[in-house]
């Protein structure tokens, strides 16, 4: 694995620098592979070292780098050391670089592979609340919800992953005048047996004319205020309503969450801390940071000199309480009920003054665990449509995917029979949606694309599960060759290092993940590994060779495909076998 290699690096220079070899551990890094040729499989920035005053900041940086990389002496692991400009560059032996990688593969720790990582010592370890998706109840799941879901499932696996225990939380937006009117305009426009027949689209339908009535109608209006103070005061026909609305949401999103893969450990909302909000408006003004506006709302001035010029309203004039208040008194109700060590909030960035607003809040009151909160912003999804037209509904998207991918399959010359063709072109499809929507920074709008999105060759879903099918495979055909011990000396092509190489990057991938919480970097990773898999699968058969060279190019195969999988599982999609 990555680690034996980089601590031995790391022993050889906290002998020369008379430092402790975990200091150099995050600063040696794989070398990412090149095209054609076989470089260094770990470099040492030397600058890393001068910032962080192991070296002098001073001085000739070039003059350090050949002074260090002289002191360094070549051994049966680290074959060859050479100085560049401000690097130094380290190649390991072939032979135990191709044995200490595969080695896992053939002990029954295909899953394990690369999680272990020292480089994992620093991140937040413990419970993770992660709250994502949050649709608002009473309405047909939005497309626009897709990425909040497969984003805070990334993040929800990756930690879990990483040996965090996480908590999968979708916090409904179950609460506001929009249930005064849907309740109201139910009363005139709902019908029992429609709701029975097509829950969501009927509520939709009443939602979208009690809206229109509203316009010109004031006793409409007054209708949908009745219907909300009455919810308010908890009267039992009207909360006998809304739960019904909320059972028959949470029933048909759970059907569309199971289609994506997803799950969630609690189903909160808004409605949950409506009563705690009231209390937290008394501790923000026994506190004093509750303060009157000019229109007589509650508000706590967040501006730096406290002169009113960045305010939060947390109390309407009439004295009921906002999202934000509800946020906070959820906020502080997680910490008592989970005792998290950090919460990460995926929502647009629309919201990301929303959630500023709502940490500098939650610090003010005293609550210094506000600091382990992070809010996970992403950009818009531009130009998502159906053959039918603009799309407004996730399920027609998933449906379109399933059927334009199995309109693909069938005119694929290397489609296999399938038992399920319809269920392998649910899940190509939905890998196809994640991988589009995942390949950049999460913050950059993005315009969808039917035609490349589904794509067999190219770096697309498809083409991870293309490759992950094809290795599949592989493995199948040539079941009675796998062995548990292999020859390492017989993977000495390029190719075969090309890959080996590749894999050692895969711990630090998963980190740089776990910082800054983007799939990117893994997605990049395993598009790159596909690539070389499929050179590999070109250049070094399995069936035909001597017996120990295809023992030791199945284990290069088998290892390179647990690692996809690995992957792919990690970014919420499910590995297909066959297609």
């Amino acid at each position: 694995m990555a680690c034996f290699f980089r601590r031995k690096i790391a022993e050889k220079l906290g002998r020369a620098l008379q430092q402790s070899e975990d200091v150099f551990i995050p600063a040696l890094t794989a070398v990412p592979v090149l095209k054609k040729q076989q470089g260094a499989d770990f470099r040492l920035l030397i600058g890393t070292l001068r910032a962080s005053g192991i070296l002098p900041s001073s001085g000739d940086i070039q003059v350090q780098t050949e002074n260090l990389a002289t002191q360094l002496k070549q051994d049966n692991v680290v074959e060859h050391i050479s100085a560049a400009r401000g690097i130094i560059n380290f190649k390991v032996n072939r032979k135990l670089l191709a044995q200490k990688l595969l080695e896992p593969f053939g002990n029954g720790e295909n899953d394990k592979f690369g999680l272990n990582s020292e480089l994992f010592n620093t991140l937040t370890t413990g419970t993770t609340l992660v709250e994502y998706s949050s649709p608002n109840i009473a309405k047909k799941f939005h497309a626009g919800h897709l990425r909040s879901t497969i984003i805070g499932n990334f993040i929800a696996n990756l930690k879990q992953s990483l040996g965090n225990d996480v908590i999968r939380m979708n916090y409904l937006g179950d609460w506001g005048m929009q249930f005064g009117l849907l309740g109201a305009g139910f009363g005139q426009f709902g019908s029992p047996e429609k709701l029975k027949q097509n829950p969501l689209q009927h509520l939709f339908e009443v939602y979208v004319r009690v809206n229109k009535e509203a316009e010109n109608n004031e006793d409409m209006k007054q209708a949908a205020r009745d219907f909300f103070r009455q919810l308010e005061q908890h009267e039992s026909h009207v909360v006998s309503l809304w739960q019904q609305f909320r059972d028959i949401t949470v029933k048909e999103y759970q059907d569309i969450y199971e289609r994506l893969g997803v799950h969630f450990d609690v189903y909160s909302g808004e409605s949950f801390h409506q009563d705690q909000a009231q209390e937290v408006v008394q501790q923000l003004q026994s506190r004093g940071l509750l303060k009157t506006s000019e229109k007589g709302t509650g508000v706590v001035d967040l501006s730096p000199n406290r002169d009113m010029t960045n305010v939060c309203t947390v109390l309407r004039s009439d004295g009921t309480t906002l999202y934000i208040t509800r946020d906070i008194a959820a906020a502080i109700n997680r910490k008592e009920k989970y005792s998290f060590d950090e919460m990460i909030y995926v929502t647009d960035k629309s919201q990301e003054n929303h959630f500023s607003q709502l940490f500098q809040i939650l610090l003010a009151m005293g609550h210094s665990w506000a600091d382990g909160c992070r809010h996970v912003s992403f950009g818009l999804v531009q130009g998502m449509k159906t053959r039918a037209g603009e799309v407004v509904f996730l399920e027609d998207v998933l449906d379109e995917a399933r059927a334009r991918m199995l309109n693909n399959m069938s005119q694929s010359n290397t489609t296999k029979e399938l038992e399920n063709p319809e269920d392998t072109a649910e899940k190509v499809g939905i890998s196809a949606l994640i991988i589009q929507d995942f390949k950049g920074p999460l913050q950059s709008d993005y315009k969808f694309n039917w035609d490349r999105m589904l794509q067999a060759q190219g770096d697309t879903g498809v083409f991870l599960q293309y490759t992950h099918a094809r290795l599949c495979s592989l493995k199948q055909t040539n079941k009675g060759v796998e062995a548990v011990a292999f020859d390492p000396s017989l993977l000495s092509e390029q190719t075969c290092t090309a890959i080996l190489q590749h894999l050692l990057r895969y711990d630090e991938v998963l980190y740089q993940s776990a910082q800054d919480l983007q799939p990117k970097h893994l997605v990049n990773f395993l598009l790159k590994l596909c690539h070389l898999i499929a050179s590999a699968h070109r250049e070094l058969p399995v069936k035909g060779s001597p017996e120990a060279v295809a023992q030791a190019r199945l284990r290069l195969f088998s290892g390179a495909c647990s690692v996809l999988a690995n992957g792919m599982r990690i970014l919420g999609i499910t590995p297909v076998n066959k297609m």
